[in-house]
């Protein structure tokens, strides 16, 4: 691992719409990118635009079921990860209030 890749990893959790998205996804169930820009409060088109970033960084996948779209975390690694992240958080801000 390079200091550069660490970079980009971390970069992908840094949007707050994209680790909402993460956030929303540790539930373990699939999720459609209309659900996941209604739960984050923005546009379609935005969803869209971040989860193709987050599945082509490795930290989500995603399957084709019939016209929709699901995306979920990659694996168990992602969740073990961004639960570890979250419990770093000052107590202030716990996982309920992140958006």
């Amino acid at each position: 691992m390079t200091a550069a890749s660490l970079a980009r990893l971390a970069g992908l959790l840094a949007d707050p719409t994209r680790a909402a998205f993460c956030l929303a996804l540790l539930d373990g169930r699939a999720w459609t990118a209309g659900e996941l820009a209604r739960h984050s409060r923005v546009a379609p088109a935005t969803a869209t635009e971040h989860l193709h970033k987050l599945v082509a960084g490795g930290l989500l996948s995603d399957r084709r079921q019939g016209r929709h779209r699901y995306v979920r975390l990659a694996d168990p690694r992602v969740a073990e990860l961004i639960e570890e992240l979250a419990s770093r958080l000052p107590p202030a801000e716990s996982v309920g209030t992140l958006r």
